[in-house]
């Protein structure tokens, strides 16, 4: 579904600041695999995303997404193709729109023109029912604005919003990071639910070594701009938390990091 080759980023090329965020990246990604993307700070997780998307261009390589090249494509372009949900539940809605609103934009995601904006009876059931798997009790609430949720019930509709028409590509960038404990276990549960239903291709990045062991069929871990562990299904069964804190000691060893950056690490994935 998703094949990338030799992609390479770099931002503020040729001044003080410059910054090579991927390097050589190559990775495949099957039809229906559920990648989860872990690693340091600054390691490139959300540039990958964002290239993916089509938020940035590579200076190098290709990514294709269901066979087509889509490297020169810009994100609107790629809407049909690629669903989105971001780390802030306030981006990617409207909150001046209605929730119907939002969610009659969603329905018409990547068409080439949006027909006049009306919710006909059968549609407008279709959405309450919808809204009801949410388990948030907001199947009542169409004609509220999206403005006056929650940040976890606004995420949780954004979730739905990016499903609603099945894309060929759904990520997720740290959806959850936002949340409080409870919020984020519910959202994670929908993800779950969405991801397994509609049989999604899905990229996640996440800071938590739990969804990452415990979501997903693979799990591919970055450090300084490059993939440096692709963890299959048949070991990911298999795979502890004390191994993927390992896997970070062998980060160490590889960079030379200090024993103080090193724990650093190890708690900001615990």
């Amino acid at each position: 579904m998703i094949r990338i080759r030799n992609l390479h980023k770099t931002f503020n090329a040729g001044s003080l600041d410059q910054l090579t965020a991927l390097k050589e990246i190559n990775v495949d990604i099957g039809e229906h695999e559920f990648v989860t993307i872990i690693g340091t700070n600054g390691s490139g997780k959300s540039t990958l995303l964002n290239a993916i998307a089509g938020n940035i261009r590579p200076e190098k390589g290709t990514i294709e997404i269901s066979g087509r090249d889509v490297t020169s494509k810009q994100d609107f372009q790629r809407a049909k193709y690629i669903s989105r949900v971001f780390q802030n539940p306030y981006t990617g809605t409207a909150p001046g729109m209605t929730i119907a609103e939002n969610l009659l934009m969603a329905w018409f995601r990547g068409r080439r023109r949006y027909p006049v904006i009306s919710l006909k009876g059968s549609l407008k059931h279709q959405f309450k029912q919808q809204l009801a798997s949410l388990d948030m009790q907001l199947e009542e609430r169409l004609e509220n604005l999206m403005g006056t949720l929650s940040g976890g019930q606004r995420q949780a509709v954004t979730l739905l919003m990016a499903v609603l028409q099945t894309p060929k590509v759904l990520l997720l960038d740290e959806h959850t990071a936002a949340l409080d404990p409870k919020t984020a276990a519910q959202v994670i549960r929908l993800t779950q639910k969405f991801v397994t239903a509609n049989k999604l291709t899905t990229v996640m990045v996440t800071h938590s070594m739990q969804h990452a062991l415990e979501l997903g069929t693979r799990i591919l871990m970055m450090h300084n701009g490059r993939i440096i562990e692709d963890i299959q299904e048949n070991e990911k069964q298999n795979l502890t938390m004390e191994d993927l804190l390992n896997k970070f000691e062998d980060i160490r060893k590889i960079e030379k990091l200090t024993p103080e950056l090193m724990e650093s690490l190890k708690n900001q994935y615990r």
